[in-house]
């Protein structure tokens, strides 16, 4: 029961107030619009009061806050690292019925994980996960430039012209695609796997990048977040984080 020990009217005026959703997301409960969705289902009672405003200002130090008949209190922090597989959505669900991450975590007794960053159907490799918004937040601020290393299949063999344009990047939509760094790992007789790292993440930025050169990327393969790789996760497996592990990210 999330109940403060003082409920004077100048504890009161001292505490940061939030609206309810946000209180329940950085809770660790559900994400923000799984919990705007309950609330105004009225699913969320505080103080044994339904309350059907996402918005309403919520302490959650000094009130007490039910879902569906059950007292919520914060979560402890989960940290997780999938291998996410090639056609895996990444997402709670899907209205075309395919598979999503979520299933690769049934039955693990997990609470709710928000993803930490995106990662397309069509690409494979590491997804973090975590019901710590404030630190995933921090992972994918832009401002942040955290590393994301990949390695692209692509169904040809690149020349020094090649690189040098990837390198520099292109504008495509009025967004800037750019590269921290473009690399050969090893060339076949018709393609090639290239190592990518970016400092920023917009949306399907290296199929983007690369179809602006008109190369085809036939695998896309995360490999590493700042200083975290994949390693020798199996596909489709998924793992915690260890403590510093998480202070290493953080860190990034």
């Amino acid at each position: 029961m999330i109940r403060p020990p003082d409920r004077s009217p100048t504890s009161r005026t001292t505490t940061p107030r939030h609206g309810l959703a946000r209180v329940l997301s950085k809770l660790g409960v559900c994400s923000r619009s799984q919990a705007e969705q309950a609330v105004r289902a009225g699913r969320v009672s505080v103080d044994g009061r339904r309350v059907l405003d996402p918005e309403r200002p919520t302490d959650p130090a000094r009130e007490v806050l039910q879902l569906d008949g059950a007292t919520v209190g914060a979560a402890g922090r989960v940290y997780v690292a999938v291998n996410k597989p090639r056609g895996i959505v990444v997402s709670a669900a899907d209205e075309r019925g395919r598979d999503t991450v979520y299933d690769l975590l049934k039955d693990a007794g997990l609470p709710w994980l928000g993803p930490v960053g995106r990662l397309d159907r069509a690409s494979e490799g590491l997804l973090l996960l975590s019901n710590d918004t404030v630190w995933a937040a921090g992972l994918t601020e832009p401002k942040h430039h955290v590393d994301k290393t990949y390695h692209v299949q692509i169904d040809r063999r690149p020349d020094t012209a090649l690189l040098t344009a990837l390198q520099a990047g292109v504008v495509d939509a009025g967004e800037r695609l750019g590269t921290v760094a473009v690399s050969v790992l090893r060339e076949g007789e018709k393609n090639a796997w290239l190592e990518i790292v970016l400092d920023e993440g917009r949306n399907r930025h290296i199929r983007r990048l690369l179809a602006a050169h008109e190369v085809g990327v036939l695998r896309l393969i995360r490999v590493a977040i700042g200083p975290l790789a994949l390693g020798e996760l199996p596909k489709g497996q998924w793992r915690h984080l260890t403590p510093d592990e998480v202070r290493a990210l953080q860190r990034a």
